[in-house]
């Protein structure tokens, strides 16, 4: 079975794609058409709804709701521009580094 990394990235390459299709056919389609907005909500709703199944005790619904939130947070990046390999740069800077030290060292708004 192919790696979570390389299953985000080919969903990634879908979700670029889709960016051609017709919205009435494609909902990824919807979403960009819609703009980031809408795709930033729906990674909200996304989000409380993973947060309600890890809450229970329904293992198999929790593995759903977090991959709808992962397929829908591609989307939101997608719509905004922003790629996978620039969330890992990000991620890779913090390697080796404390949760609480790098919270700690981000500006305060």
């Amino acid at each position: 079975m192919a790696g979570l990394d390389a299953i985000l990235d080919e969903l990634f390459a879908v979700i670029q794609a889709r960016r051609e299709s017709d919205p009435a056919r494609s909902y990824t389609a919807q979403l960009l058409a819609a703009g980031p907005e809408t795709c930033a909500r729906k990674v909200g709703e996304e989000a409380v709804e993973t947060v309600i199944a890890a809450a229970g005790t329904d293992k198999r619904r929790l593995v759903e709701e977090s991959a709808d939130l992962l397929y829908h947070l591609l989307v939101l990046w997608a719509a905004k521009g922003v790629t996978p390999d620039e969330v890992g740069k990000a991620l890779s800077v913090r390697r080796g580094t404390s949760g609480l030290d790098e919270k700690a060292a981000r500006p305060k708004t």
